[in-house]
C-alpha cells in the first residue's frame, strides 16, 4: 500500500462513517428498508411494513402509529426526549453511529421472533446505556401492555440518572400515544405513579407496566419479580463480595424471565479485567455457547474520537514507515506497529491522530485500553506489565472446549473400616484404578489411550500445584499432558484436570491415581509449599517431606529434580518434586512465554487463559496474579511445559511383546 492509496481508503472510510442518516425519512436508518412514496415524500421504511394491508391509504395518524410499531429510530426521533449533552433544552433522541449498530442487533433478534439477549462490551461515552433503556421503553410503551422492566446499575448515583432519564421521557410523551388509536383518554391524566413505599419502581397505568431501578450495591433491590426486560448496567465493575456476587444478583434478577419473544436481557459494561463474571459471560457469548449475542463497540466506532489533520499524507507516510517497528520512544506513546494495526482494524487517519494525542495522557497502554479499547481482546487488558501477549493467549482459545467427561478417578478397592491402608494395599489400588463418569471434579478431554499394538515411552506427564483445604485457600490443581503429538512435530495437549481444595496427603494420592490411570505418567508435584511447612502455623494438614518418601515407595514414576554437581559428589539423596523459587520461577515463566508466543501446546481449559491474561510482572521483579485473581492453573502449565520441553526427550515408541498388556489398568467404561 502506498501513501496515495491510504489517502484514498481514508476518504472512503470517512464517507462511510458520515453516510446520511435521517430517522424521519428513514434514509440510512437501521435494518433492511424499502422505498415508499407517500404524497411528495420519499420514505425508506422497514421491510416488515410491507405486510401492512392498505398502507398507501392509511391516514397520517394511522400511518404514524403503524410506523412507530416497526421503526424504533423513527419513534425515538419523534417522541423520546432526553437530556441534551452540555445542557440546554431537552432534545429528541437521534441515534448516533454505534447506537445504530446496537439497535440493529436488537432488531435482528426481535424480528426473528427470538428473545433479545445481548452482551454489550463498549468503549465509554457514546450513550449505550441510554439506548438500551429507551429501546426497552419502546417495547413497553408501543409494543405490548404489561411488559415490566428492571434496570440494575452499579451504584446509587447511576440509578438517579436512570430515573431522571425515564421521567424526562414520560413527561414529554403525548398521553394519547399511551392508548390505542381511537381509545378515549383525558389530556390531564397522570402518566406515572409510584409503586410501594421505597419509590424504586414507577408504574405507567395506561400501559399496565412497571419500571424498577436497583443497584448491585443493594442486592435486595434487584430481586426479580414479574419482569420481562432486564438491563444490567456496568456489570464489569460490580464488586464481588460474599453475599452479593454478580452471578447471584443476575440470577436473582433474571430467573423469572421466560425464554420467549419480547423478553430482553442485556449485560452491558466497559471491561474490568479477566476471569470475572462479565468476562466469562462475554467469552461464552463469543464462543456461541450462551443464549447471548456479543457486541463490541470500539473507540473508533465513536465519531467524537477524531482529530482533524492539516496534512493527512504526513501521518500516512509515518504509518507506512513505522508499520514494523515494535519499539516506543516513551511510555506515553504506541509503537508504529500498533498504530498500523489500528489502521488495519479500520480506524481513519483522523481517529488515529486523536488516539496519538489522547495516549499521551496515560503512562500505560493498559490504562488507555481500558478506557478506549480497540478490539474485544484489548478491552480486557490489565494495567501493569503483562507477562503474556494477550493476542497470542487468545489464539490458544481455539483449542478450548467443554470436557468429554466429568467424574472421579478412584479405585474399587476400599480399605476396611478403622484400618489405615498400608503400602501394599495402595499399590493394589493403583493397579486397579478406574474412572467413573458422573459426580466429581475431574475434567477429561481425552481418555488414556491404551493401544495394544504399541506403547509410547513417557507419553503422559501429570503436574500438581499445591494449594490448601480451606475455601479461602489457594486452589490445588492437577493437570495431565499428552506428549504423543510431539512425535508428529506438534505440541503436547492438556487431556485432564482436577481443581479443588483438599489436604496435601489426599491431593498427592489423588494425583497418583490419575497418573496411574494415564499409563504411569511422570508425576510432578510442586514441592516448595511442602518443604517450607511450619506445623505450628499451618492448618492445612500434614505437609511433611515424609509425604514424598511414602509416595516414592508406592508410585513408580515420581519426578525428582536434576541434582546439582555438588549434591552428586556428596551423595545427597534425590529430592522429589519441583521446587518453585526465585531461581526456577523466572525459568519456567520464560518457557511459558515462549510456548504461548509460538503456540507450542494445546490448551483445553478457558479458565487457564483467564489466568494468563491476569498475570503480571510486578515493580519488584516478581511474578504473580493481579489482586483478586489466581495463578494455580497457570503454574501447572509453567512447571509441566518447562519439564516437557527442557528435561524430557521427545517420546518414542517402546517395543512390547504381542501378548503383553500388563500396563493397561482396569477402569470403568468411558
Amino acid at each position: 500500500m502506498t501513501v496515495d492509496q491510504i489517502i484514498i481508503e481514508n476518504e472512503r472510510r470517512k464517507r462511510a462513517n458520515l453516510a446520511p442518516f435521517d430517522p424521519l425519512s428513514g434514509e440510512g436508518s437501521v435494518g433492511e428498508r424499502f422505498l415508499f412514496k407517500r404524497g411528495s415524500e420519499n420514505l425508506w421504511l422497514p421491510v416488515s411494513m410491507r405486510s401492512i394491508p392498505g398502507l398507501e391509504a392509511l391516514s397520517d395518524e394511522a400511518f404514524d402509529r403503524a410506523r412507530i410499531l416497526h421503526d424504533f429510530p423513527y419513534w425515538a426521533a419523534r417522541y423520546a426526549y432526553i437530556k441534551a449533552k452540555g445542557g440546554g433544552e431537552d432534545t429528541l433522541f437521534i441515534l448516533n453511529r454505534p447506537q445504530r449498530r446496537l439497535v440493529e442487533e436488537f432488531e435482528k433478534q426481535r424480528l426473528a421472533c427470538r428473545p433479545i439477549r445481548l452482551l454489550l462490551l463498549k468503549a465509554r461515552q457514546w450513550g449505550g446505556s441510554t439506548c438500551v433503556q429507551l429501546y426497552m421503553a419502546w417495547l413497553q410503551l408501543v409494543h405490548r401492555h404489561g411488559l415490566n422492566s428492571l434496570i440494575i446499575a452499579h451504584q446509587s448515583a447511576a440509578t438517579d440518572e436512570i430515573k431522571d432519564m425515564f421521567n424526562r421521557l414520560i413527561q414529554s410523551y403525548p398521553v394519547e400515544m399511551l392508548y390505542d388509536l381511537g381509545e378515549e383518554f383525558s389530556a390531564d391524566e397522570k402518566k406515572t405513579e409510584w409503586v410501594g413505599i421505597s419509590r424504586s419502581a414507577t408504574r405507567v397505568p395506561q400501559r399496565k407496566c412497571k419500571i424498577k431501578v436497583g443497584t448491585a450495591e443493594r442486592p435486595d433491590s434487584c430481586r426479580g419479580g414479574d419482569y420481562n426486560l432486564v438491563h444490567c448496567s456496568e456489570v464489569g465493575i460490580w464488586k464481588a463480595t460474599p453475599g452479593k456476587m454478580p452471578e447471584m444478583i443476575v440470577r436473582s434478577a433474571c430467573s423469572g424471565i421466560l425464554y420467549e419473544p419480547l423478553t430482553m436481557i442485556v449485560y452491558e459494561s466497559t471491561a474490568n479485567g479477566t476471569g470475572n463474571f462479565f468476562h466469562r459471560e462475554y467469552e461464552a457469548a463469543k464462543r456461541g455457547t450462551s443464549q447471548f449475542a456479543p457486541l463490541f463497540i470500539s473507540w473508533f466506532d465513536i465519531d467524537r474520537y477524531s482529530l482533524p489533520l492539516q496534512d493527512p499524507k504526513r501521518l500516512a507516510a509515518s504509518l507506512l514507515q513505522g508499520r514494523e517497528s515494535e519499539g516506543t520512544p516513551s511510555d506515553r506513546e504506541q509503537s508504529g506497529a500498533y498504530l498500523w494495526w489500528l489502521w488495519e482494524k479500520g480506524a481513519t487517519l483522523e481517529a488515529i491522530n486523536w488516539y496519538i494525542a489522547e495516549r499521551s495522557k496515560f503512562s500505560d497502554h493498559g490504562m488507555m485500553a481500558a478506557e478506549y479499547p480497540s478490539d474485544d481482546i484489548e478491552a480486557f487488558v490489565h494495567s501493569g506489565c503483562r507477562v503474556f501477549d494477550n493476542y497470542k493467549v487468545e489464539e490458544l482459545r481455539a483449542g478450548c472446549r467443554a470436557p468429554l467427561f466429568t467424574g472421579e478417578i478412584d479405585s474399587p478397592l476400599i480399605p476396611m473400616a478403622g484400618i489405615y491402608p498400608d503400602d501394599n494395599f495402595r499399590r493394589r489400588q493403583l493397579a486397579e484404578v478406574r474412572f467413573t463418569a458422573g459426580a466429581g471434579a475431574w475434567q477429561i478431554w481425552s481418555p488414556p489411550d491404551y493401544d495394544s499394538r504399541r506403547r509410547i515411552d513417557s507419553r503422559y506427564v501429570a503436574v500438581v500445584d499445591v494449594g490448601g483445604r480451606g475455601d479461602k485457600s489457594d486452589w490445588s490443581v492437577i493437570v495431565v499432558f499428552d506428549r504423543e503429538p510431539m512425535m508428529r512435530g506438534e505440541g503436547p495437549a492438556v487431556v485432564a484436570q482436577w481443581r479443588g481444595h483438599t489436604d496435601f496427603d489426599l491431593l498427592a494420592w489423588r494425583a497418583a491415581l490419575a497418573a496411574s490411570l494415564y499409563d504411569d505418567a511422570l508425576l510432578v508435584i510442586e514441592s516448595n509449599t511442602i518443604e517450607t511447612h511450619d506445623p505450628m502455623r499451618d492448618t492445612d494438614g500434614d505437609q511433611s517431606p515424609v509425604l514424598f518418601n511414602r509416595l516414592r515407595d508406592i508410585y513408580p514414576n515420581l519426578y525428582a529434580r536434576p541434582p546439582r554437581e555438588e549434591d552428586v559428589r556428596r551423595g545427597v539423596p534425590s529430592k522429589y518434586g519441583f521446587h518453585t523459587n526465585t531461581a526456577t520461577k523466572p525459568l519456567i515463566i520464560a518457557t511459558l512465554v515462549k510456548v504461548i508466543r509460538e503456540g507450542l501446546y494445546v490448551e483445553r481449559d478457558g479458565g487457564c487463559l483467564d489466568e494468563y491474561l491476569a498475570y503480571e510482572r510486578r515493580p519488584n521483579g516478581s511474578f504473580g496474579a493481579i489482586p483478586g485473581c489466581h495463578d494455580d492453573i497457570l503454574m501447572t502449565r509453567a512447571i509441566g511445559l518447562h519439564i516437557i520441553f527442557h528435561e524430557l526427550p521427545v517420546p518414542t515408541l517402546k517395543p512390547i511383546a504381542k501378548t503383553d498388556n500388563s500396563f493397561i489398568p482396569s477402569f470403568s467404561s468411558w
